[in-house]
């Protein structure tokens, strides 16, 4: 309980100075093992509510990519039946309600055999959930559930503070105002979207006009949702216009409106985006697509701040702030004659560019997991994953297409693996618990020989005993399974001079997980 403490203590202290942006996930994570390490759990989480799902800030045992997972309450009974508990929520071994962290797991694909968990609350808010799992039937009994309740309590301090310090609104966001089905914005990984996110938090409360540059598919609309969500516009709407898809000949009109009768076939009138997004954010898509003949207007009603929709003798005042997103060069275009430099200064007071996604590998996971929760709602079944390999050729690629086309691939994959099962019922597809392997994904240009491996198969130690098969079959499932695990550990761990760490990473098994197994195997002490 001394190092929990400590490790609360000093969260709190960067909280409270603003000084968690680049170590909130590293800071919960040691929170979350100062409370649990030393426990037979396999697996723990913990989590922050958004509206009716939680976000996991720091995990223990399990994939990374769980931290990109959203868990919606009406998705997962247990974790609903956790919320509603106003205790520690113990689950019984044969509890009928699926476990959401089934064959997700480190140390292999079994089910979970021992479940708690405890609500966070604030009062009678709930605003986040603290889980432990074990493989083993009553690891967790020997739990204090006085000392766990005392904690989590702690926890829930700890959230609510961090909540309302002012200083550390934006990191706080980064768990608990992300957008239901948006791609998450804010829990990074890599140093290029860490600076991206500090830009974007700066520009977001001014009225400044944003030019956001980008590869397709990189998530540049989701960058303009968020610069709208944290402005002072955010009560207001939102209006995306794609300058690409409008006819030429109708894109005045489109823009800024017109009376009836202003032109042939203008049967009615019309409102124009920019007075649909009057108080808002305009955004507006592939504005390198603008023809030339436009810009001059556009130019005239950004510096005015006035429409004058086609066929009206008077102008209106609009108050709009404009996101505009291109995918082309600007500045080569001015050079080229195609864009009016004068638009491109005013539309360029703030740029900002979406890194592609070959230049921030460290983001794959959070990524994969938000995408491999979508498919496993959409396909029904009880989870899906990544194996090692296949998450290290997920790293490999260079991602062309970006985001949109990790989230095609993994889609595809679902599919492919569950066509592997052939027809089966949706109870059983309800029960099923489906491994990504690196065959499934076809990722073009790398052969099966070229996909990096988590880890490498050590070579025996000298003199060791080569297992057999007549001494696995003399031995019960769970002693031989034991048995193998522990020559295995074994192995690695002199192949790498007894490094706990490097042994860990050779196994692909999170660290705190391979001590517990060790200790459970009789490896250490």
């Amino acid at each position: 309980m001394t190092d929990f403490l400590d490790a609360l203590r000093d969260l709190l202290a960067r909280l409270s100075t603003g000084d968690a942006e680049d170590t909130y996930h590293d800071d919960w994570t040691r929170l979350l093992h100062a409370l649990v390490g030393d426990t037979q759990a396999d697996a723990s989480t913990l989590m922050v509510m958004n509206q009716d799902s939680l976000r996991p800030v720091a995990v223990l045992g399990l994939p990374d990519d769980v931290r990109g997972r959203p868990f919606r309450l009406q998705e997962h009974p247990r974790l609903a039946a956790i919320a509603s508990h106003p205790g520690i929520c113990r689950f019984p071994p044969d509890s009928e309600l699926p476990d959401p962290f089934d064959g997700l797991i480190d140390e292999d694909m079994s089910q979970v055999h021992d479940c708690l968990g405890v609500a966070l609350r604030d009062g009678d808010r709930l605003i986040g959930l603290l889980t432990l799992d074990a493989l083993d039937v009553q690891g967790l009994a020997s739990l204090d559930d006085g000392e766990l309740l005392a904690a989590a309590r702690l926890l829930g301090t700890c959230l609510r503070v961090a909540e309302q310090l002012s200083t550390t609104r934006q990191q706080l966001s980064e768990a608990l105002e992300e957008e239901q089905r948006s791609v998450p914005l804010q829990q990074w990984h890599s140093p290029v979207m860490g600076r991206l996110m500090n830009a974007l938090s700066l520009v977001a409360p001014t009225d400044m006009s944003v030019l956001l540059h980008g590869e397709t598919g990189v998530g540049k609309e989701a960058v303009a949702r968020a610069l709208h969500v944290r402005s002072q516009r955010h009560r207001g709407p939102l209006v995306q216009v794609n300058c690409a898809a409008l006819p030429e000949h109708l894109i005045e009109s489109e823009l800024f409106g017109h009376r009836r009768g202003a032109f042939s076939g203008a049967h009615a009138e019309r409102r124009g985006h920019f007075a649909m997004a009057d108080g808002g954010t305009l955004m507006l898509d592939e504005v390198g697509e603008l023809p030339l003949s436009l810009q001059p207007k556009l130019l005239r009603v950004l510096q005015e701040g006035e429409i004058q929709p086609l066929g009206s003798e008077r102008a209106e005042r609009i108050d709009v702030r404009i996101i505009a997103v291109t995918n082309r060069d600007l500045s080569s275009e001015v050079e080229a004659g195609r864009f009016r430099e004068d638009l491109y200064h005013r539309l360029n007071a703030f740029p900002l560019t979406v890194p592609p996604l070959r230049e921030r590998p460290e983001d794959i996971s959070l990524l994969a997991g938000h995408f491999l929760e979508d498919n496993r709602i959409r396909l029904g079944i009880a989870n899906l994953r990544l194996d090692a390999d296949a998450m290290a050729a997920l790293t490999a690629w260079q991602w062309p297409g970006n985001i949109r086309e990790l989230e095609h691939t993994l889609g595809r994959a679902a599919l492919r693996v569950l066509g592997e099962q052939g027809a089966v019922s949706p109870q059983m597809r309800r029960q099923s618990v489906l491994r990504l392997s690196p065959h499934h994904l076809a990722l073009p240009g790398l052969p099966a020989n070229e996909i990096p491996t988590c880890g490498e198969t050590p070579a025996p130690p000298t003199g060791a005993k080569k297992a057999t098969l007549d001494d696995a079959v003399a031995l019960p499932l769970r002693e031989a399974t034991d048995d193998f695990q522990r020559r295995h550990i074994q192995a690695h761990l002199e192949a790498k001079s007894g490094n706990w760490a490097a042994t860990a990473r050779g196994l692909c098994i999170d660290a705190g997980n391979l001590h517990r197994l060790a200790r459970r195997l009789g490896l250490k002490d």
